[in-house]
Order: structure tokens, then sequence, then C-alpha cells
């Protein structure tokens, strides 16, 4: 009876260090990566989906405040601007395929882009969401720097854009499979391409486990669909809510 007190004074006192974030975050993720290893790479056992869920599960036990977590965590935060930077090196391996598949995947990048701002919205707002809500669902398919900026420039709110970012990643990396091959894609290079502009990081990280090529054009895809988010909803955004109400 004795050790539970011990173990509340241990962690009040680690709580203390910003280094506590970090470290429970990789072994969260540590973990998480074994099960899906044991899982043999299911889909359903995806590493990001239960490395959060043990997150939320320690945070609440411990009755540890997510700002107290994040000073931390932020180092992992940071790192995701680096990340995406350096999947140019694979892309550019890749470079004579994307000169030749240029037109189509720019193509692919506005009818995919738009389509994921437009039927976020206009889903959200056919169901009466607030127009902060809205605004925090329209940049879900960015990634997430981006897409929390974007949030927090048109009057979204950040913290819940990260959650709807983090859950379409999981789910095209759950689902990306059966859905393309349900409507007969089978290039590398499309499947690719369509998994990073609609899922982001997570997607892309998934297209890098069945080739470096999927992955090479995921990550083209969550690039430019970053970009190009960043540039459209707070142009479009305005529009589609006018015509919707």
């Amino acid at each position: 009876m004795t050790a539970l007190p011990k173990l509340g004074a241990i962690w009040v006192y680690l709580a203390a260090s910003p280094l506590l974030g970090l470290t429970i975050t990789l072994i969260a993720y540590l973990a998480a990566q074994a099960i899906y290893t044991k899982a043999r790479f299911n889909p359903l056992a995806n590493p990001v989906l239960i490395a959060i869920a043990l997150l939320v599960t320690l945070l609440e036990l411990t009755h540890t405040s997510y700002a107290t977590y994040f000073e931390g965590a932020q180092f992992v935060h940071f790192l995701l601007g680096p990340a995406t930077v350096a999947l140019a090196l694979p892309l550019y391996r890749q470079w004579p395929k994307l000169r030749r598949a240029a037109l189509p995947l720019l193509g692919g990048l506005v009818a995919g882009s738009l389509t994921a701002i437009v039927s976020a919205v206009g889903i959200a707002a056919l169901f009466g969401a607030s127009r902060q809500t809205i605004a925090s669902l329209a940049p879900k398919s960015a990634t997430t720097p981006i897409a929390m900026a974007v949030a927090a420039g048109i009057g979204g709110i950040p913290s819940l854009t990260a959650v709807l970012v983090i859950s379409t990643g999981i789910f095209g990396a759950v689902f990306a499979r059966v859905i393309l091959n349900g409507v007969r894609v089978t290039e590398p290079v499309v499947r690719g391409f369509a998994l990073g502009v609609a899922s982001h990081g997570i997607g892309t990280a998934r297209a890098f486990q069945v080739s470096e090529e999927m992955g090479a054009f995921a990550g083209l895809g969550m690039g430019l669909n970053g970009v190009f988010t960043a540039f459209v909803v707070p142009v479009l955004l305005p529009i589609v809510s006018r015509w919707l109400s």
C-alpha cells in the first residue's frame, strides 16, 4: 500500500521536468511500433493511433495537463518540419517519373484538395456546426503544422484541427488500400500521391512501408497539398460558407 504514494511522489517530481513529455512520447511510440510489428503490420494496428491511446490514458490516469505534457513533447512537434523537408531526397530519386507525370498529378492535386475542403465544410455546415468548428475542419487534409497555422488564421481552433488532421491520416492509412483497390487504382505513383494528398504525414509513412517509390510520391502529394491548402482555404472558405447559408 505504501508503494502507491511513493509512485505518486515520483511522478510529481518527474512531471516538473520538460523532458517527461518527450520520454513518454518515445516510449509510447516504441511500444505501439512493437504491437504493430507483432500484428504483422496490419493497418488496423496503426502505431500512431495506439501511441495516442497510450498517451491519453497515461495523462488521464496521472491527471497531467496537456500543457505540462507538451513542454517536452514540443521537441517532437518541432521535428515535423525537418522530417517533411527530408522527404525531398526520395522524391529526387524519382525525378524522371515526376517529370512525365507532372500534369496529371497537378490535376489530381487540385481535384483532391478541393474535394477535401469543400466536402468537410459542406457536411459540417449541413449538420449545423459553428463557424469556428467549420474553420477548424477546412484544412484537415494538410499536414499538421500547416493545418494548425491555417486554422488559427481563419478563426478556427488549432488544437481541434490537430485532432482532425491525425484522425484523417489514420483513416487514410487504415482504409486507403481497400478504397484504392476498390476503384482499381494500381499504379504506385498514383496510389502514393493520392495517399499523400488525402492523408498527409501518416498516410505518407504508410506509403513508405509499401515502397520507396510510393512513399516519395506520397511525400510530394503531402507537400503540395499543404501549400495549396494554405493559399486556397482562406479564400475558398468564405465563398463556400456564403453559398451554403
